[in-house]
């Protein structure tokens, strides 16, 4: 009976080391947030293919966030769903009132609002959803704190709606393999519009997203990367195509002083996110 008892401790601790194993923290990270002179940042990476994640800045990664423009990714996908968008391709047309940006002030389609980010269009999706069908598809989904409360077009802008690094990187990851309580097609035209580079090594996927939280500027980029690699299969292999896609899921946000404007923490953040993928070996060098 006792060695029964040892045998069963035993492979507890063995199975408990194998799943930490699997969890990994990379404290050499935060030296390329320094480098850009950023403190108070979060990554988190889920490699797919061994099932394991990694991270930096633990604490940060499980915290909580007003999403900003990320979150138009599920009001795209919400906007397919029901209808009220056939395809990335609606139009909208702009109601002429100046944001400043000459890519956002004019008519606008799903595929040109998400790859520019313009606000007003996606308010406008917001209104034509309804605040009861969205708060329906924020607790299936079980987004965040799932709070869309407020203003129906401004609830993920003002702190209302939260979500953590960790959520976004799981949403995404479900999106990708389309477990998510939207039809295939709907998570398949979401995830095409997020390609921003399509190359021979990898295909990278991501929204960005910018919000003021008191006196701090939020920066978000959530999304993707394919590793693509070539591979020779042995003869009568079943599998016809020497081509292998291998996803890694993604978060990462850091802070700035809203009055911070010694950088352009707009395009930093993509620098920041290029070189942790290059780092851990998700992008090629």
């Amino acid at each position: 009976m006792q060695i029964r008892i040892f045998i069963t401790l035993i492979l507890i601790t063995v199975f408990c080391s194998c799943r930490e194993a699997r969890i990994t923290e990379h404290e050499e990270w935060g030296a390329v947030y320094k480098k850009h002179g950023i403190e108070n940042a979060c990554f988190i990476l889920r490699d797919n293919n061994h099932e394991a994640i990694h991270f930096y800045n633990k604490e940060r990664c499980l915290k909580r966030f007003l999403p900003a423009s990320t979150f138009k990714i599920f009001n795209s996908l919400v906007a397919l769903e029901t209808a009220l968008a056939p395809d990335e391709r609606l139009l909208i047309k702009w109601d002429s009132t100046t944001t400043g940006r000459t890519a956002c002030d004019k008519d606008l389609t799903m595929q040109e609002a998400f790859s520019n980010s313009c606000v007003w269009y996606y308010r406008e999706i917001a209104r034509r959803i309804g605040p009861e069908r969205m708060k329906h598809y924020v607790d299936t989904v079980k987004y965040g704190n799932m709070n869309a409360s407020g203003s129906i077009d401004n609830f993920w802008l003002n702190d209302s709606l939260q979500i953590s690094a960790d959520e976004q990187a799981g949403f995404i990851k479900r999106m990708y393999f389309a477990e998510l309580p939207f039809s295939e097609r709907s998570q398949r035209i979401v995830k095409n519009m997020m390609l921003q580079e399509d190359t021979e090594g990898y295909k990278l996927y991501y929204k960005t997203g910018t919000g003021v939280s008191g006196d701090k500027n939020v920066y978000w980029i959530t999304g993707f990367i394919e590793r693509i690699k070539h591979v020779k299969e042995p003869k009568g292999s079943m599998n016809k195509v020497d081509i292998r896609n291998y996803p890694y899921f993604f978060s990462m946000n850091f802070e700035k002083p809203a009055t911070d404007a010694s950088k352009d923490w707009f395009s930093t953040r993509i620098d920041v996110l290029k070189e942790i993928l290059k780092d851990y070996g998700a992008m090629p060098k």
